[in-house]
């Protein structure tokens, strides 16, 4: 099992362009399929964003980071009275200039 998970993060080191990420893939899943059923199951619903990655090798971590942040200050404000104090809250956060 240690061996296919490494082999499939070497998929994402090392494709050079989309097709061939993608062909890279699709020998993994097939592979895979006994050891990772829900892996494989999940990728496959996700296939086409999982693959984007191989256009340009980025991911939406950062934005998923935020988001997550956002709906934790959501949370612990219990309802801000307007959304300037939410606003406030956000930039305190974030470190950011407040004007």
């Amino acid at each position: 099992m240690h061996q296919e998970k490494e082999s499939f993060r070497a998929i994402f080191e090392q494709a050079k362009d989309w097709k061939d990420g993608t062909f890279q893939l699709l020998d993994w899943l097939a592979q895979a399929q006994d050891s990772f059923q829900e892996s494989v199951r999940t990728i496959c619903r996700w296939f086409g964003e999982v693959t984007a990655y191989f256009d340009n090798h980025t991911n939406s971590g950062v934005v998923e980071g935020i988001n997550n942040k956002l709906k934790l200050i959501k949370r612990s404000g219990y309802g801000f009275r307007n959304f300037d104090n939410f606003q406030l809250r956000c930039l305190i956060c974030w470190h950011l200039a407040i004007d």
